[in-house]
């Protein structure tokens, strides 16, 4: 096929919307692809590497409770046998509430406090560690190293401005568990809520150092000298295979129902729900429900839904119904902006000029792309990694 053909196709397929016809991914994902029953490539990969491999039956909790015994075996002497990370969301708090009262473990319950809390994010974590008699160590990042990264990402003009707040999470937890040396960190992630993975155009690699600092040094004023850092080669194999620093997923192991889980957390501790998955964080909420969609035409509550399509816990017709309306209202976006603005020291007319830039993506700046597909290919191969990023 010559350049001209090339060139013609690549632009009746940008002009060209479809959805798939069984969850409600769509050709905002610029590399969706379908079948002839038009059916995506992410529904494929669900039934093709995700859901042969996934037991919540007695196979997964026979896995589930050796893996519980290994833990406890091994922090036997400790204060901690585990570390678990805590946002305030349901899973890492329906998973806080599992590991204590079912699996009898000792969690060292960690936060990190990266300076975008909401309310109710400070309350839900309070009433899980009372009620349940734990301790909360929590760990607060530089602001002005934070409040600075954030703005670099803005000034990129990159729809993935949530990493500076991501990889400090990310970073900080492993940096606790391989410095105390807790060799287990508890994860909420889960396949029954994030079987669908957002596109890398949308939200790229959070650990990609050379893109991190190719943009920290274009658009950063500040050096960042206390802000904490963790290379994917670090925590994915270094921590991983050398230290012995494993990451266990206890939800992916038995039936996990959302809404079970969240009305189980409500009546229980008073935990108190979100309007959308990671709404927890301030920054988070503007960014997912507002700038997103806004500025680049993603709405990441289409991969959400879809996943629990496939999981069975939304019907297509329900979030079909759902994806009419924006995540947050007008007014309610309005006051975000403001807020955004102003907490991080610029004007809302320079926050305005950052939404009207011209739009990038990862590929604008220095990346390890092919470092990563590597990666997924080797994991893949290996058996150790049964969702092979897009």
């Amino acid at each position: 096929m010559n350049s001209l053909k090339i060139n013609t196709y690549q632009k009746m397929k940008k002009s060209t919307y479809q959805i798939c016809t069984k969850c409600v991914m769509d050709t905002t994902d610029s590399v969706i692809t379908f079948d002839e029953q038009g059916v995506c490539d992410h529904c494929q990969n669900y039934y093709k590497n995700i859901l042969p491999n996934w037991n919540t039956g007695k196979e997964g909790t026979k896995k589930l409770e050796a893996i519980i015994q290994k833990i406890k075996e091994d922090g036997k002497g400790r204060d901690f046998d585990c570390i678990l990370g805590m946002s305030g969301g349901a899973d890492s708090s329906y998973m806080l509430h599992l590991v204590v009262k079912e699996f009898g473990l000792r969690p060292l319950v960690f936060h990190v406090d990266g300076g975008w809390n909401s309310e109710l994010a400070v309350s839900n974590i309070e009433v899980m560690i009372d009620k349940l008699g734990l301790d909360l160590y929590t760990e607060v990042i530089n602001w002005e190293e934070m409040k600075d990264f954030q703005l670099a990402f803005f000034k990129a003009s990159v729809p993935h401005i949530d990493i500076p707040q991501d990889h400090a999470f990310i970073a900080t937890l492993y940096n606790f568990a391989d410095k105390y040396k807790i060799k287990y960190i508890l994860n909420g992630g889960n396949y029954s809520t994030e079987c669908i993975n957002n596109p890398k155009e949308w939200l790229y690699f959070g650990t990609d150092m050379a893109q991190i600092r190719d943009i920290h040094k274009q658009f950063g004023s500040i050096p960042l000298k206390d802000y904490p850092f963790s290379s994917v080669l670090r925590h994915k194999f270094y921590l991983r295979y050398v230290k012995g620093i494993q990451v266990v997923k206890p939800l992916n192991f038995m039936p996990y129902i959302k809404d079970d889980a969240m009305n189980f957390l409500k009546e229980t501790y008073g935990w108190q729900p979100y309007p959308q998955k990671h709404f927890e964080s301030r920054f988070t909420r503007f960014y997912e429900g507002y700038w997103l969609p806004k500025k680049f035409g993603y709405d990441t509550r289409k991969v959400q839904y879809s996943s629990l399509i496939l999981t069975k816990q939304m019907t297509r017709e329900e979030a079909l119904e759902k994806l009419k309306y924006p995540a947050i209202d007008e007014e309610i976006a309005a006051q975000d902006f403001e807020y955004i603005a102003t907490k991080l020291g610029i004007s809302v007319a320079d926050l305005q000029s950052y939404m009207d830039a011209p739009n990038k993506t990862y590929k604008d700046y220095k990346n390890q792309e092919k470092m990563f597909k590597v990666g997924t290919k080797v994991m893949s191969w290996l058996g150790l990694e049964n969702s092979p990023k897009r």
